[in-house]
Order: structure tokens, then C-alpha cells, then sequence
């Protein structure tokens, strides 16, 4: 219970009883700022230091940037494989991107194999090799049992038959 009361009122009454912290300054870890002298470097050096920081942040940024428009390019040809709807977010993540995006190796190949095998079996020979692969007793089998459920149902609601 003290301690939600310290935690609700302490700074509260810090400020009106005048801090009590003796003078002392407290300044956040992460306000503190670095100077050539804290890192033991001469002025140019603690320069070339922080220009080297600054370009290193920014190829990595980059490089992010790219994994992240890859990925995003690898999502939106899953779509277009398995025909799902397109995502806006995407889209714009590749245009951001331009032209320096590739597609991985073992993505493309799949989607090459798939491309040539739907063409396959869209053409007239590949529904000829689909009727090959069929079992015939079987297809006549069940042509039959569909002409006589046919029939059945048309009996039952034509008295004329």
C-alpha cells in the first residue's frame, strides 16, 4: 500500500517540499550527449567517428528496406500464384523499392513449373492425358448412378412418367 502511495504521490510532493535531492541534477541516460572527450578521441577523430556511425546507419536502413520490399515482393507472387486478393500495402512497398528487388531462386522455379504445368493441362492434349490417367469402369460406374439418380428425382416429381 506504501508503495502506491510513494509510486501515485512521491513526485508530487518532491515538487512542493523542493526536491530534497541536495542540488544534485538528475539528467536521463539517454540526454546525455557524447563529446570527444568522453569517448578519449581528438576532435577529428571523434568527427570521422560520428560520420561513420551516420553511414553505416543508413546502409543498414537501406538494406532493411530492400529484405523488407523482398519480402513483400515474394508475398504479393504468392498471391498472384494461389490467386489471392492483392494487398495495397505491398504493392507500394515494392514500387518504393524499384527495380533492384529479385525474386529467389527456388520461388522462381516453382512458379516457372507451375506456370508450364497449368499450361499443360489447360491445352486439349493435357485434358487428353487426364482421361488416360482415368479408370474407365470406374467413370462408367459412376456416369450410371447418375442417370438413375437423375431419373429417380424426375420421377418422384412427374407424375407424366
Amino acid at each position: 500500500m506504501s508503495f502506491m502511495m510513494k509510486a501515485m504521490l512521491g513526485s508530487k510532493l518532491k515538487d512542493m517540499t523542493g526536491g530534497g535531492g541536495g542540488g544534485e541534477v538528475e539528467v536521463p541516460a539517454g540526454d546525455v550527449k557524447e563529446t570527444p572527450e568522453s569517448k578519449g578521441m581528438s576532435r577529428e577523430e571523434f568527427e570521422d567517428y560520428q560520420r561513420q556511425l551516420i553511414e553505416e546507419k543508413m546502409e543498414r536502413d537501406k538494406e532493411f528496406a530492400t529484405k523488407k520490399a523482398e519480402r513483400a515482393n515474394l508475398r504479393s507472387c504468392l498471391r498472384d500464384k494461389y490467386r489471392l486478393p492483392e494487398s495495397g500495402q505491398d504493392e507500394a512497398m515494392v514500387k518504393m523499392a524499384g527495380d533492384d528487388l529479385d525474386l529467389p531462386e527456388d520461388l522462381a522455379k516453382m512458379v516457372d513449373e507451375d506456370e508450364e504445368e497449368e499450361a499443360v493441362n489447360d491445352s486439349l492434349l493435357g485434358q487428353l492425358h487426364q482421361l488416360q490417367n482415368m479408370d474407365m469402369d470406374q467413370l462408367k460406374t459412376k456416369a450410371q448412378t447418375t442417370m438413375t439418380e437423375i431419373q429417380q428425382v424426375a420421377e418422384e416429381k412427374c407424375v407424366i412418367m
